[in-house]
């Protein structure tokens, strides 16, 4: 096992900044070639606590847009009219494209990787969509699928 200090967060390793012990081939084949983590040494360990600091600042400005864009979202209706049949039930369904296409429509560019859907919306009605704009702040979009 070799120590490393994680430059991103890494989803089942941990946050940027964390000193972390791996298993060489994981670090040497993925972490280090990738850029999602340094060597532990003394130079290094000084480099992350700069780029934590610049990345802290960065974070908390953009929190402040995100928290702006997150009331505007929701307020923002979206309406999509698809084919339906028995049951209210879609033929198809409804993705985060689509509904990253419905905002754009309506003037609010967002990354359909941002848009939190657990699976593709199958059935006509109201549907709460989280979009997560920020690590801290989600907003809430109200959609509405009505038959075509």
């Amino acid at each position: 096992m070799i120590e490393v200090i994680l430059r991103e967060d890494v989803q089942s390793l941990g946050k940027a900044g964390d000193l972390v012990r791996v298993k060489p081939g994981y670090a040497r084949n993925f972490l280090l070639p990738k850029g999602f983590a340094y060597q532990a040494t003394a130079g290094n360990k000084k480099r992350i606590e700069a780029e934590t600091k610049s990345r802290n600042a960065r974070l908390a400005a953009d929190k402040v847009g995100a928290e702006a864009l997150a009331a505007v979202l929701g307020e923002v209706p979206i309406t999509l009219a698809r084919k339906a049949g028995e049951g209210d039930r879609l033929f198809g369904s409804i993705t985060a494209q689509d509904i990253a296409d419905a905002l754009a429509a309506a003037g609010h560019e967002v990354d359909k990787r941002k848009i939190d859907l657990e699976s593709p919306v199958k059935s006509l009605g109201e549907h709460v969509v989280p979009i997560k704009l920020h690590p801290e702040v989600v907003a809430d979009i109200h959609l509405t699928v009505v038959a075509e």
